[in-house]
């Protein structure tokens, strides 16, 4: 039996999953001006970038895609590259979101429909990008990535983990938390 390699990555999808339904929800309130916590965007912005980017994507990027083409699949118009060319696509949106967000905080010029379409463009591009990765790539690696390759990938996921503080993804997890119960 093959140890498993993405079920870590399914459980973490699960934690962005409740971040992008909080920008599902907020976003469209911000465009009609009924929700104006910046802050909200800001520690989103920062969510994403540590843990969905930073922690997650990297596992992903770093350990499991890297297994996928020692494997034999292809670099390039491949699967792999597709998951690449998304997560730079979410990285500008986020910095779109972001800076707009950073400069309402500042006390400047509210751009409540750039920060509401940029959020709402990477939640959209999230949801999609993690339904490939769950329902198709990641049984693809179960299925194709030899036993002798999953140590190393198991090592990978360990390196990443020990790479954060100890208090990372509890702390994302308040974070998430604290915004769901706003009602």
């Amino acid at each position: 039996m093959k140890r498993d390699i993405t079920s870590a990555l399914v459980a973490e999808h699960v934690l962005i999953k409740r971040m992008l339904a909080l920008i599902e929800r907020f976003a469209p309130l911000t465009e009609s001006g009924e929700f104006s916590n910046w802050q909200f965007y800001l520690e989103g912005a920062d969510f994403i970038r540590q843990y969905a980017d930073r922690f997650h994507h990297a596992k992903e990027e770093d350990v499991l895609f890297e297994a996928l083409i020692e494997n034999g699949m292809p670099r390039e118009n491949s699967p792999v590259a597709a998951m690449l060319m998304e997560h730079d696509l979410g990285r500008a949106y986020v910095r779109s979101f972001a800076e707009a967000a950073a400069e309402a905080a500042a006390g400047g010029k509210a751009e409540r429909q750039v920060i509401a379409e940029s959020a709402l463009a990477y939640a959209a591009l999230l949801r999609e990008h993690i339904a490939k990765e769950d329902d198709i790539l990641y049984p693809l690696a179960e299925r194709v990535i030899p036993e002798s390759m999953r140590d190393a990938i198991i090592a990978g996921y360990a390196r990443a983990i020990r790479a954060v503080d100890g208090d990372f993804e509890a702390r994302y997890e308040r974070i998430v938390a604290g915004y769901e119960a706003l009602g």
